[in-house]
């Protein structure tokens, strides 16, 4: 294969083995949104239309919605109190407030993965294209959510590694020498309220990174994931509106934390706190239609306040994941990671490639040497824009 031939490579080339996505009604609740991705399956994302009718091709995708929305829906300002009615409201409420085709874009397979590309590059978050009906295996349809696909900026930073060798020399320069390596400007303290890190959480998920948890002077100590949030539960809701961003981390990502403990020092925090309904929402079986049905499996003589602390805010970036879904997270996602994903600013290109889409991460911290201190970050977007100067610079732009 020729760079020339690239042009010719149609965007249906990504979506094979793609799983189709799932499916909200627009009469959905947040509560069901919740109960639907809870449930698992192949996506942890589900669609959201912006209308409802008899004919799939009418409909138009408004955007996706993973836990994450669920989370930083229930521990906005406004429903802080009373997460338990925030899951009556509408699913409409979790998409951002952004025009849906800055968000979402609908291809056809038919389109050149180069012109995908730049719907990516122009900013859309993740692309929408038909998949092959199960019944008609030969011909592609334009139709429901069940023949949809998700593209997301993983899927074509694996098509260019797939023909690295015809971009040499640039793929063995250094992340730095490329310009790629920008402030990491997403980033707390592992003292901080884990609350005031919920606006981060939401710029996270939408550029597809991750919030830095770094020490005063400057170390990466960790980080709050959404990759990672959006395999857990609603749990993790009341532990955002008690903890601080290190004991959050903690929390979430060591799997080897108390369980009885950690519970024993959120219960006590939000009570200190007054707040009440996060409390509610810990203890509540989540079910139809949304109305809290208390059935702890702890007593309240275990919500001590004097409960040790979750973490000591020391240490290096620790991502081990939580199992609180059906399934372990190894068993889920296929990987199990100790720290978190870091280069360093002389790691080439191909390396960096290579390292994030193992882990299955967006992004890769960068810090200057063993001590952790970190330097920025580097990210799909735009290690994408440098192959798409590369293909302009040789002329194969479409």
């Amino acid at each position: 294969m020729t760079v020339n031939s690239l042009q010719t490579r149609e965007v249906s080339d990504l979506c094979i083995g793609k799983p189709a996505t799932r499916p909200l009604s627009l009469s959905a609740t947040v509560g069901d949104a919740l109960l639907a991705l809870r449930s698992g399956g192949s996506d942890d994302r589900l669609v959201i239309w912006t209308a409802d009718g008899p004919a799939p091709e009418r409909k138009a995708c408004a955007g996706n919605v993973c836990l994450v929305d669920v989370l930083c829906y229930l521990c906005a300002e406004q429903n802080l109190d009373a997460p338990m009615a925030a899951l009556g409201a509408p699913a409409s409420a979790l998409l951002p407030p952004l025009t849906a085709a800055s968000l979402v874009r609908r291809v056809e397979p038919s389109c050149s993965i180069l012109e995908a590309l730049d719907a990516i590059l122009d900013g859309a978050q993740s692309l929408v294209v038909p998949i092959r009906a199960a019944a008609s295996p030969r011909k592609f349809t334009s139709g429901s959510a069940a023949e949809l696909c998700w593209l997301t900026r993983e899927d074509f930073v694996r098509f260019f590694l797939n023909s690295i060798a015809l971009f040499s020399p640039v793929p063995a320069l250094s992340v730095t020498d490329l310009g790629l390596v920008r402030p990491a400007a997403l980033a707390v303290r592992p003292q901080d309220p884990a609350l005031s890190a919920l606006p981060l959480i939401r710029a996270a998920l939408a550029e597809q990174t991750s919030v830095a948890v770094v020490s005063d002077d400057g170390r990466l100590i960790g980080e709050i994931s959404p990759f990672t949030l959006a395999h857990c539960d609603e749990r993790v809701a009341p532990a955002l509106a008690a903890l601080s961003a290190g004991d959050l981390m903690t929390f979430v990502d060591c799997v080897g934390a108390p369980r009885k403990s950690a519970m024993r020092s959120i219960r006590a925090q939000l009570r200190a706190k007054g707040l009440l309904g996060m409390l509610e929402l810990l203890d509540a079986d989540v079910s139809p239609p949304f109305s809290p049905s208390t059935s702890s499996s702890e007593s309240d003589d275990e919500s001590s306040p004097s409960s040790p602390p979750l973490s000591n805010g020391r240490g290096r970036p620790r991502v081990t994941r939580s199992a609180w879904r059906s399934g372990s997270y190894s068993a889920r996602m296929g990987r199990r990671s100790e720290e978190a994903i870091v280069c360093h600013p002389w790691s080439s290109l191909v390396a960096v490639m290579i390292q994030a889409l193992a882990h299955r991460v967006s992004y890769v911290w960068v810090v200057d040497d063993d001590d952790y201190y970190l330097d920025g970050i580097v990210t799909f977007s735009d290690i994408l824009e440098v192959f798409r100067e590369q293909l302009e610079q040789t002329g194969t732009c479409i």
